[in-house]
């Protein structure tokens, strides 16, 4: 649904920040400055008190708000709560916001990439052995500094503001970046530095230096496209979960300034694990991405996807069709190691073909290339999500991965299936549609219980989601359709949740379709329903009635019960 479509005449942004007299259009702006005229065709409201004033002291939507009845005062004044507000004062709860300067420089393409630009101009170059610089002889610096953390770290250009230490005993006038190039002579005159120079400009970190990736046994949350959004880690969060990763983010988008794309790197402050995944198809789009968001945003590690199975994905080169093009796939690997100072990982699956596992060849080039973890999704591209995960060869990947933590990922709904997956040896688990099913999947494992969570207790959680997507996405009329958006597409996932007293047999197997079945209360029925009109009955029982002509169709139809 588009902004134009549930509100015809909107309140110009100038009005509701309080500076109307400032409006940047003027004469030519076509929202209304008039707060009487907008209050006059304002849809009702949904509700006698908003999230955000009541948390925060002030609603930032004032009269645009759909609760605003809570917080305005005479003549639409929106009131303030000042103790709230002193108290929030100064503190950053979501993090990685797109900021304009920087949004600005992307545009203009004037964002310094000056690592990636030094990985390149050294893939570019012709090697002596008369093969392409992309090939793995080109990177042999990174080899021996995988193999010998002891040794100084080799430059892989011929830039001067990372100089090469010279080995003891070593002449320098024979180093190569001494080497009186005519070209290498007008780079260094180009470059201006300014201030003082500092070890940190001159010497790159180790691989063994650089910080390390420890969550072997942790509870890892997928990042789930369209879902896996931040209200439901939130939720997931206070479930239990201890590793959180945004949705997959496209390189190309991210270096084009797009804010819709920027918005999934976005992290609150209760995310203390936290990383981002790229989708990318060529080593300069994601190398410069990963020197970019090295420079921008804070994240605990970042994740390549080549586990993408979709079309769109693969027919350009990224997501699986990476595993099948591996010397691209090794120079995206070695690129974003050398420009970023937070782990890498990879996600995988077992290959693209159904019964041709390839995962197992790919793993220990990974290794080498100097990823820090591996997750392997126990399905090829061709399964999709059919039939079940294949735990055996992830067993087998994950001794061949050694040294090299590998998480394991496929079909978990129950702490028994965790179990299982942890005794084949996998040094931890990753939770994707089991945590979209039911989130307090989480809870059972640390708890090692089934949880039979009533209906009540359900719809608590759908409400704190309502809440926390308020708060994320605003409460204006904008901010309600986007919440109700997330809410239907992760309702077609827990309408699949089998209540545990309702169950023949324990656990409830990913793949399952039971048959029609009554609840042990109204609630419980109708949340069983597979109909979407039962789905937007619930949404309008939180976010209130939908808009006129509104329609919704599940963005993700998986067919994993075939």
């Amino acid at each position: 649904m588009k902004p134009t479509c549930y509100e015809q005449r909107r309140l110009c942004p100038s009005v509701t920040q309080g500076c109307a007299e400032k409006c940047y259009f003027g004469p030519r702006c076509r929202f209304l400055h008039d707060i009487g005229e907008y209050m006059a065709t304002k849809p009702a409201d949904l509700g006698r008190s908003c999230v955000l004033f009541e948390t925060f002291g002030k609603c930032a939507y004032g009269v645009t708000c759909r609760f605003a009845q809570a917080h305005l005062g005479d003549g639409y004044q929106n009131i303030v709560n000042a103790d709230l507000t002193k108290q929030w004062e100064g503190k950053s709860l979501v993090r990685n916001n797109l900021s304009k300067d920087l949004q600005h420089q992307l545009r203009k393409r004037k964002f310094s990439f000056k690592k990636a630009d030094e990985y390149l101009r050294g893939l570019a170059k012709p090697h002596s052995d008369g093969g392409k610089g992309g090939k793995a002889t080109g990177c042999s610096a990174e080899k021996q500094e995988v193999s010998n953390c002891a040794t100084p770290q080799e430059s892989l250009g011929d830039s001067p503001e990372c100089p090469v230490l010279p080995v003891q005993g070593e002449d320098p006038k024979t180093d190569t970046s001494q080497s009186p190039s005519p070209t290498g002579h007008q780079e260094a005159s180009s470059i201006k530095t300014v201030g003082p120079l500092t070890d940190e400009d001159t010497i790159k970190l180790r691989s063994c230096e650089k910080k390390k990736l420890e969550i072997q046994g942790k509870l890892y949350l997928a990042p789930l496209t369209t879902c896996g959004n931040l209200p439901f880690r939130r939720i997931c969060k206070r479930f239990g979960a201890d590793v959180t990763c945004g949705e997959m983010a496209v390189c190309t988008n991210l270096l084009q300034g797009q804010s819709s794309e920027w918005a999934l790197l976005k992290r609150h402050h209760t995310e203390d694990i936290f990383g981002v995944q790229l989708e990318g198809a060529f080593p300069d789009t994601m190398t410069k991405c990963a020197e970019l968001l090295n420079q921008t945003i804070e994240v605990d590690f970042v994740d390549i996807n080549v586990g993408c199975p979709i079309d769109l994905v693969y027919k350009k080169g990224g997501g699986c069709a990476l595993m099948t093009r591996s010397n691209k796939f090794e120079q995206i690997v070695r690129g974003m190691n050398s420009v970023l100072d937070v782990p890498l990982t990879v996600k995988i699956r077992t290959g693209v073909q159904e019964k041709i596992n390839v995962a197992h060849k790919i793993i220990p080039k990974i290794r080498e290339w100097g990823a820090s973890m591996v997750t392997l999704h126990g399905r090829s591209r061709e399964q999709r999500y059919t039939r079940g995960a294949d735990w055996d060869y992830i067993a087998e990947c994950a001794k061949i991965a050694s040294p090299m933590p590998l998480f394991g990922n496929g079909d978990i709904l129950s702490y028994e299936d965790a179990n299982r997956a942890m005794q084949m040896g996998v040094s931890g688990v990753m939770i994707a549609r089991g945590a979209l099913i039911k989130p307090w999947l989480f809870t059972e494992m640390k708890e090692q219980r089934h949880w039979d969570i009533s209906s009540s207790e359900r719809f608590d959680v759908l409400k704190d989601f309502t809440n926390y997507g308020l708060e994320h996405w605003g409460s204006d009329t904008q901010g309600v359709e986007k919440t109700r958006k997330f809410l239907l597409e992760w309702l077609s996932f827990l309408c699949r949740y089998i209540p545990v007293g309702l169950l023949e047999h324990l656990p409830q197997k990913i793949n399952e379709r039971p048959p029609y079945y009554m609840g042990r209360d109204y609630l419980e029925t109708l949340m069983a329903s597979q109909n979407v009109d039962d789905w937007i009955k619930i949404s309008e029982m939180l976010l209130g009635p939908v808009p006129t002509s509104f329609t919704f169709l599940p963005k993700h139809k998986a067919n994993s019960y075939r």
